[in-house]
C-alpha cells in the first residue's frame, strides 16, 4: 500500500476536460482577446462554394489565416476576393472545433494601397481581354437619332444636370434616370442592376424601353471610380442588348468600363453630344437636300420639255396620218356597188341551176329508188329474222331433250326439304316469340280481372246504375224512378217511392243529414 502511494504520478488529481469543452474555452479565450481586428495580408486560395459563402486564405511570407465570408456579407463587399490581391479585411477572430483551427469572419475586404488597385486592375483586364470582352466585333452600333435615352448616374450630381441641358440644346429627347450611387460600396451592385432593369422593360410595360444607355459619373480617385472596375458591372454592359455609351470621370480616367462599353465619351458632357445629332444641323442639311431636289427636278423638266420639242419636230402632222387611210377607204367605197351587183348576179344563176333540177320527172325517180331501197330492207330484215328464229327453236329442242324426269324429281325434293326447313324455322320463330307475348297476356288479363269491379263484388260491394250509368252520389239518384243494382251473383231493379208527400230532394236532403255521408238509404220496392 505504501508502495502505491509513493508511486502516485503527478497532477492526477487534476480535472479532466472533454474535446468540446476544451474548444469552447479556447473559443472564449481568442474571441475575447481578438474582438474586432483588421488584417493586412495577400489573398491566396479563394473558393467559392453553392452555399454562396466564400472561403479564403490571407498570408505574409511567414503565415497562413483561414477566413470567411458569409453570404449574407458578400453583397456588401467593395471588392470581391481575388487570389494574389492584397487586402485589408476587417472581421471577428474565432475558432472552428470541427478542424482544431482558428478563423477570421470577415466583413469587409479592401485593397491595401492604391498599387494594389492597379495590380488588381492590370490582372482582371487581362482577365477580360482573354475572354474576348474588349473586342471591336462584339460592340453594337449606336442609333442615329434614338426616341428614349436611358442615364444611369447619380440624381444630384451635376453630370445629370450637363447631360440634360446638351441633350436640350442639341436635340430634345426622352430621358429616363435612373439614379444610383457612383462611388462606394453599393455602386457596382446598383449600376448592374440598373443596367439589367432598363434591357428587361418590354412594350407592354408603362414606361418606354430606351433606344440608348448612358452610364455617367463626374471625375475622381482610382478609389472612388473603382465601382466601374468591377466584374458585375462589366459583365452586365457586355450582355445588354441596348448600345451602351461610357462616361466616367474626365477624359484622362480609364476605367473598364470604357473598354467593355460600345462607345466611350471623353465627358458626360461628350456623351450627350454622341447620342444625339444638331437639330439645327439637320434642318440645315435637310434644307440644302430639298435646294437639291428642286434644282434636280426643275433641271429635269426642263430637259424632258426640250425633248418633246425635238421629237414632236420629227412627227408627221396629224392629217398627213389620215390622209392614206382615208384614200383607202375612198377606193374601197368605189369598188363596193360593183362588186354587190357581181355577187347578186352570181346568186341568181346559183338560183336558177337548182330551180332547173327540180322537175316532177326527176322528183319522181327519187321517190321510186327510196321505194325500193326500202322493200329490200324490209325483206332482208324478215329473212333474218326467220333465220334467228329457226336457231331459237334448235336451241331449244337440244335443251328439252337434255332433261330429265329424274333430275326434276331430285330438285324437288331438295327444294320441297329446303321449303321444310324453313317451315320448322319460322314455326320455332313464331313459337319463340308468341309464346312468351302470350304468357304475359295471360297474366295481364289476371291482372285485369284481380282490378276489375267484379272481385269488389265478391268482397261484399254493389254497383248502382240509373238509366244504365253508374251512380256515385245521391243528387244524382234524385230525379230517377228506377235504379238497377248488381251484385256478384246478379242484377236487381229497384224503384224509388215518395212517402207522406216529401218530396225526392227533401228526402235526400233528410237522409244526407241523418247519416252525414253522401250515400242513398232510401226505400224503395223491388220488381
Amino acid at each position: 500500500m505504501s508502495e502505491v502511494i509513493e508511486n502516485n504520478l503527478v497532477g492526477d488529481n487534476q480535472p479532466e476536460y472533454s474535446v468540446s469543452e476544451i474548444s469552447g474555452v479556447v473559443k472564449g479565450l481568442i474571441e475575447s482577446e481578438f474582438e474586432y481586428v483588421r488584417i493586412r495580408g495577400e489573398i491566396g486560395r479563394v473558393s467559392n462554394p453553392r452555399s454562396g459563402h466564400i472561403y479564403l486564405d490571407l498570408k505574409d511570407e511567414r503565415s497562413v489565416l483561414a477566413a470567411v465570408v458569409w453570404k449574407g456579407n458578400v453583397r456588401n463587399l467593395p471588392t470581391m476576393p481575388e487570389e494574389g490581391l492584397e487586402v485589408v479585411a476587417s472581421g471577428k477572430l474565432t475558432t472552428f472545433g470541427a478542424q482544431s483551427k482558428y478563423q477570421l469572419i470577415v466583413d469587409q475586404i479592401i485593397p491595401a494601397g492604391e498599387g494594389a488597385l492597379m495590380a488588381l486592375l492590370e490582372k482582371r483586364k487581362e482577365k477580360l481581354k482573354q475572354e474576348g470582352m474588349f473586342d471591336v466585333s462584339r460592340k453594337k452600333p449606336l442609333p442615329y437619332l434614338p426616341d428614349v435615352i436611358g442615364v444611369i448616374t447619380s440624381s444630384s450630381g451635376a453630370v445629370i444636370r450637363d447631360i440634360l441641358h446638351r441633350l436640350k440644346d442639341r436635340f430634345p429627347r426622352e430621358v429616363l434616370v435612373w439614379p444610383v450611387s457612383v462611388q462606394g460600396d453599393r455602386c457596382a451592385l446598383e449600376v448592374s442592376r440598373a443596367i439589367d432593369g432598363f434591357n428587361t422593360l418590354t412594350e407592354f410595360d408603362e414606361i418606354k424601353k430606351p433606344d440608348l444607355l448612358i452610364v455617367a459619373r463626374g471625375g475622381g480617385s482610382l478609389e472612388d471610380l473603382w465601382g466601374f472596375n468591377e466584374e458585375i458591372v462589366l459583365r452586365a454592359v457586355a450582355a445588354s442588348e441596348i448600345p451602351v455609351i461610357s462616361a466616367i470621370g474626365h477624359e484622362t480616367d480609364t476605367t473598364l468600363i470604357d473598354l467593355v462599353s460600345d462607345v466611350r465619351a471623353p465627358t458626360p458632357t461628350a456623351a450627350a453630344e454622341i447620342a444625339v445629332p444638331v437639330l439645327s444641323d439637320i434642318s440645315k442639311a435637310l434644307d440644302k437636300i430639298v435646294n437639291r431636289q428642286w434644282q434636280q427636278l426643275k433641271q429635269k423638266l426642263l430637259i424632258s420639255e426640250q425633248r418633246l420639242v425635238d421629237v414632236s419636230r420629227l412627227m408627221p402632222r396629224s392629217e398627213e396620218l389620215c390622209a392614206l387611210q382615208s384614200q383607202r377607204l375612198d377606193v374601197a367605197s368605189e369598188r363596193l356597188p360593183r362588186g354587190l351587183i357581181s355577187l347578186l348576179q352570181r346568186s341568181k344563176l346559183q338560183s336558177a341551176r337548182v330551180f332547173a333540177g327540180l322537175q316532177p320527172r326527176f322528183l319522181k325517180q327519187v321517190i321510186q329508188a327510196q321505194y325500193e331501197r326500202k322493200t329490200n330492207y324490209f325483206q332482208s330484215l324478215r329473212a333474218g329474222f326467220e333465220r334467228n328464229l329457226e336457231t331459237k327453236s334448235i336451241n331449244l329442242q337440244l335443251k328439252l331433250s337434255d332433261l330429265r324426269a329424274s333430275d326434276l324429281h331430285r330438285e324437288i325434293k331438295r327444294k320441297e326439304l329446303n321449303f321444310n326447313r324453313l317451315i320448322q324455322r319460322f314455326f320455332n320463330l313464331g313459337t319463340n316469340i308468341i309464346a312468351p307475348r302470350f304468357e304475359n297476356l295471360n297474366n295481364l288479363d289476371r291482372l285485369r280481372e284481380t282490378l276489375g269491379y267484379k272481385e269488389t263484388l265478391n268482397r261484399g260491394y254493389s254497383v248502382i246504375r240509373a238509366d244504365g250509368v253508374v251512380v256515385t252520389s245521391t243528387a244524382e239518384v234524385i230525379d230517377k224512378a228506377e235504379l238497377e243494382v248488381e251484385f256478384k251473383d246478379g242484377r236487381i231493379g229497384v224503384c224509388i217511392s215518395d212517402k207522406a208527400g216529401i218530396t225526392k230532394k227533401q228526402a235526400a236532403k233528410q237522409t244526407t243529414k241523418s247519416t252525414g255521408k253522401g250515400s242513398s238509404p232510401k226505400q224503395g220496392s223491388l220488381f
